[in-house]
Formats: C-alpha cells, sequence, structure tokens
C-alpha cells in the first residue's frame, strides 16, 4: 500500500522549475525513493533512474560525465552519498544554456553529502526534507503516535509486526547506516548514547552531565549528538532568547526525531506500556512538536522553544517574518491557562498562543490564547507565508 504525499510532490515539482538541482533528504527508509518513483510517474517526458547501491548502476557511472551529460528530461541519482565526486559534475551540467536535464539526488543527509552540494552547488540546489507521515496525509493519530511516521512502521500489518520492524531498524541504523552516512563513532557507543537520549526526551541538552555518563568530554558527547542530528535521527529545538530582563536558558532541547524509534528504544511494546510510562508526557509533546511543524510547513529554523530560569517556559515558538505564534502541548483533556503561559504571551509579543491537547473541544482561555484539540491541527493551522 503506498499514500501519496502530495504536499511534497506539489513542493518537489515547483523546486525543479526553478532549480537545475533538487536534493531529497531525509532518514533511511523514510520514503524517498517511494515519493520519487511517484514523481516520475505523474512527469510527462523521459526518467532515468540510477540506484547506487545497484552495483550494476554504479559501474553505469564509472565515467559519470560520459553516462549524464547527454541525458535530458528527469534524473534520479538515488543514494547520491556513494558517488560524492559527481557532484562537481553536476555543477557543469545545471549551467549548461536551456538546461535540458534536471537532476533529483536522494540522500540520507551525511554531512558530506551537505557539505558537497552547499560548497559545489551553490546557486544551483535546493533542498527539500521529506519526515515520516503526518496527520494530512494519514487519518490514525494516536496510530501515528504509537508507531511513528516511517512507513513500513504505521503501515505494518499489527503492532507486533510494527515494533519488530522499528527494533531492527535500529539496530541496521547503527551497525551499517551510520558508517555508511559518515559516522566514525562505535555502534556500541551510540546505541548506549541514543538510548540514553530516549530517556532524555524532551529536556534541555546537558553535555556535562552527558560526558559524566559516557566518562568523555562535554565536546564529545556533542559529537555523537550531532551526528544522530545529522542523519535526521534526533531533532535539537534551538533556544529562543532576547534581550529581556530575565535570565534565559540557552541550551537546546532534544528529542528523539520519530515517536515510534522512541517508543522502540524505551522498549515499550503496546499502547498500554506508553500510556503508563514516565515518558508518556515528553513523548506526546515531542510528537506534537512534530506535527505542528509539519502543518504548518515550519522550518526548522523558524522553530525554538523558550524557558527562564526563574520557570517560565514555551515548547514551541514559530516565527514568521513579524508574527510569533507560541504552542503549548499537555497530554491531557481539558489543560487550564497558567502563570507561565500568560508570561510567554506578553514577554514574547506572541500574536497567538495555541494550547495543544488531547481532546476533542476547542475553546477559547483569553484574548489570544485557545485550546487547540491535536486532532483539529491540519483545520485550524494555516500555512505559513515562508
Amino acid at each position: 500500500m503506498e499514500i501519496p504525499r502530495q504536499r511534497h510532490l506539489r513542493r518537489i515539482r515547483l523546486l525543479l522549475r526553478e532549480f537545475p538541482v533538487v536534493a531529497l533528504v531525509g532518514a533511511r527508509q523514510v520514503g524517498k525513493t517511494t515519493l520519487a518513483r511517484q514523481l516520475a510517474a505523474s512527469r510527462k517526458g523521459p526518467t532515468v533512474w540510477f540506484d547506487l547501491e545497484n552495483p550494476a548502476d554504479l559501474a553505469r557511472l564509472a565515467d559519470p560525465g560520459l553516462e549524464l551529460r547527454p541525458l535530458k528530461g528527469l534524473v534520479v541519482l538515488d543514494e547520491i552519498h556513494r558517488l560524492p565526486e559527481v557532484f562537481p559534475l553536476l555543477r557543469t551540467l545545471a549551467d549548461r544554456p536551456r538546461t535540458p536535464a534536471r537532476f533529483l539526488v536522494l540522500g540520507s543527509a551525511s554531512p558530506n553529502l551537505l557539505r558537497q552540494t552547499s560548497e559545489t552547488l551553490a546557486g544551483r540546489v535546493a533542498f527539500h526534507e521529506l519526515d515520516g507521515f503526518d496527520q494530512t496525509e494519514v487519518g490514525d493519530l494516536e496510530r501515528l503516535w504509537l508507531r511513528g511516521g516511517f512507513p513500513r512502521s504505521y503501515l505494518a500489518a499489527s503492532e507486533p509486526a510494527s515494533r519488530r520492524w522499528r527494533n531492527s531498524f535500529v539496530d541496521t541504523f547503527l551497525s551499517r547506516d551510520v558508517a555508511d552516512l559518515g559516522g566514525t563513532t562505535p555502534p556500541a557507543t551510540l546505541r548506549r548514547f541514543w538510548t540514553m537520549l530516549a530517556h532524555w526526551h524532551g529536556q534541555t541538552w546537558n553535555g556535562a552531565e552527558f560526558g559524566r555518563a559516557f566518562g568523555v568530554s562535554h565536546t564529545t558527547v556533542r559529537r555523537y549528538l550531532d551526528l544522530l542530528t545529522s542523519l535526521f535521527a534526533v531533532r535539537q529545538l534551538s533556544p529562543w532568547f532576547e534581550n529581556i530582563n530575565k535570565r534565559q536558558v540557552r541550551s537546546p532541547k532534544v528529542y528523539v526525531a520519530d515517536s515510534g524509534l522512541l517508543h522502540a528504544l524505551l522498549g515499550l511494546s503496546s499502547r498500554e506500556d506508553l500510556l503508563s510510562h514516565p515518558k508518556v508526557g515528553a513523548s506526546w509533546e515531542g510528537f506534537i512538536i512534530s506535527e505542528i511543524m509539519h502543518v504548518l510547513a515550519a522550518r526548522p529554523d523558524q522553530c525554538f522553544h523558550w524557558s527562564t530560569h526563574s520557570g517560565a517556559a514555551l515548547d514551541l515558538l514559530i516565527a514568521d517574518g513579524n508574527r510569533r505564534y507560541g504552542f503549548e502541548v499537555k497530554r491531557s483533556e481539558a489543560p487550564r491557562l497558567t502563570p507561565s503561559m500568560r508570561s510567554a504571551l506578553e514577554t514574547l509579543n506572541l500574536d497567538r498562543l495555541d494550547l495543544v491537547h488531547a481532546g476533542t473541544e476547542r475553546y477559547q482561555l483569553e484574548s489570544r490564547i485557545r485550546a487547540l484539540p491535536a486532532s483539529q491541527l491540519p483545520a485550524q493551522l494555516p500555512r505559513l507565508r515562508g
């Protein structure tokens, strides 16, 4: 079963009209190849596909210029990190008059991929990040929360099958994919770190505490964090701070990027296990923050958390030009307004603050503050202007 991902298809079509090279990046197994095939099937004109994990396709590109230069239409290069030497050639091909071919390159966002494209193809490449399913694409919010957005996990025939897939993904990601994508940290060390991070999910990063737990420096554990972030396994939510008369937290909050992988790392086998676990609130918070970002089509550089050392805090602040939108997330059916929310509204001069909850009723709490059911996010949140 395939679920058409129309928002992503529309975005990629737009970028291919405007840029000679489009990089579709995202975690392994998140559906990049499937999306590219849906795009190719919907287009008129020729499409040539190179799967660089296929030895035959890799052999065809032994001399990339000889193979790629005559092509017209759409050229797809899947698993592009396996052939980094092709980037200088893509620059030459992108600069040809009337650009007879457009290139769609797929990759799991290794640091080498991002560095090569940004340096070699500056001004010629556009990036589009593909996440897992969100509730605009699938209707079952509770299932999406429990299983996460990876297509094979969400669409699995049963909960045990979904759990087995996620456990296998974690094993394969750590033992093979990280090394393939440029990481050098031993898999056992990275598994321990990722598991510890799952128990830290939704909290402010504390490099000194992680460093003590691993017996290494805070800079070393920060490298672990940045590696998993660059491979879309972890999300860092940057702090928002400005010149106000309050001491503000200046460290990111950290989340396991996919709720299903979070639950696998925590050893949770069922919905009942999740609902009785101490991290249930943090899991819900990270999941809903991700959903808000998807629904609004917000870029990572527009999204922040905010907190002060005196206790005022905001789970998510989204900056869209001169407008600021605040979000608090609560795993309850009828949450109430708190002094912290009022402080965030006034201190940050928010245009609106939404209290996103697990119930079914939408209601006004105060001027510019409303309680909003998580299930109504797609209907109640317009996409950002940017």
